[in-house]
């Protein structure tokens, strides 16, 4: 399966996996490149730029695949030292960093000019095309089916995709919504050279997660997600529990960003995931819960997708012939 993504990333299959908040670790990124997708750590899952130095060194005992590392880069009181983060990256040479957020046009120069690949990550036409200016190799395009932060211009996949393909130049890989081969084959006939998956990966053996939690992914149906921080102007989309809809509640009604400050804090989150109670914090998800109803290995999911995606592709080319 040959695309401008699997040639530009050396890889069998354009699956990538997102670059997902104390989940993308060594362990998921390996069975993700091992499977033939391209397997993504997340910097800041990391405490500090010695600890990721080291998780890529693992992840490269795991597999002798081509991965890459996420950075983003989100407004900060106390913002990670995010120049040294990018110079691990750029020293340890992976094959690509994904980036996503307000990105300074100099880190993604300095990744090109150590031979890194750039895919930056964003959630509207108008950001892609100004990454592409400054010299991204390709962009992955979430539409507003994702989870994490969809943005606030609530543009779907099946206008966002095609869209970016008519204006941009470099290769797209199409993310938010998608979850089996069917989703594969509808992001390349819109013009996406690859896809990405965030969510689905949870739902895998491998993911750094507790059995509750990819479970209580399996369970969940398409309108099992809700929007936070909208009346913030930072939206994100989660999965729908006690603590989110207690979120909704006091958006609801009213409230500034420290009412809630305890309800959403990061690290009660990663408890969560870890502990396995569903309820217990904030967990991203998107919208293709509804399309998740197993807990495959990744290889078992890649493999099947891509056969699936191959026989939708066969099927309605047959159709009209």
């Amino acid at each position: 399966m040959r695309t401008r993504i699997t040639e530009m990333l050396g890889i069998a299959y354009p699956i990538v996996q997102g670059g997902m908040m104390w989940v993308g670790t060594a362990q998921l990124a390996a069975a993700v490149s091992n499977g033939g997708g391209f397997g993504i750590i997340t910097a800041l899952t990391q405490p500090t730029p010695e600890a990721l130095w080291d998780e890529i060194g693992k992840c490269r005992t795991l597999t002798d695949r081509p991965f890459g590392v996420n950075l983003t880069m989100l407004p900060s009181i106390n913002p990670p030292p995010y120049d040294r983060y990018l110079d691990t990256i750029v020293r340890a040479k992976v094959a690509a960093i994904e980036t996503a957020g307000k990105v300074p046009p100099e880190f993604i120069a300095i990744a090109k000019a150590a031979g890194l690949k750039v895919i930056h990550k964003c959630v509207s036409l108008r950001h892609a095309l100004s990454a592409q200016k400054h010299g991204a190799d390709a962009i992955s395009i979430d539409g507003f089916e994702c989870a994490g932060h969809p943005g606030d211009d609530d543009v779907g996949g099946m206008v966002l995709i095609p869209a970016a393909a008519r204006r941009l130049s470099v290769p797209i890989i199409a993310s938010g919504g998608i979850g089996d081969g069917c989703g594969m084959a509808a992001a390349l006939t819109l013009g996406a050279d690859g896809v990405n998956m965030g969510t689905r990966f949870c739902a895998t053996r491998e993911a750094p997660i507790h059995d509750n939690i990819k479970q209580a992914l399996v369970s969940a149906s398409e309108r099992d997600t809700r929007l936070i921080f909208r009346t913030m102007h930072n939206t994100a989309r989660v999965l729908r529990n006690a603590i989110s809809e207690e979120v909704v509640a006091a958006e609801t009604k009213g409230c500034q960003f420290e009412d809630i400050r305890h309800l959403v804090a990061g690290q009660r989150g990663r408890e969560a995931l870890i502990a396995g109670d569903p309820n217990g914090g904030v967990i991203a998800a998107g919208q293709v819960v509804g399309l998740i109803d197993d807990v495959p290995t990744c290889a078992e999911l890649i493999e099947r997708m891509v056969s699936e995606c191959r026989e939708r592709l066969r099927h309605v080319t047959a159709s009209f012939n």
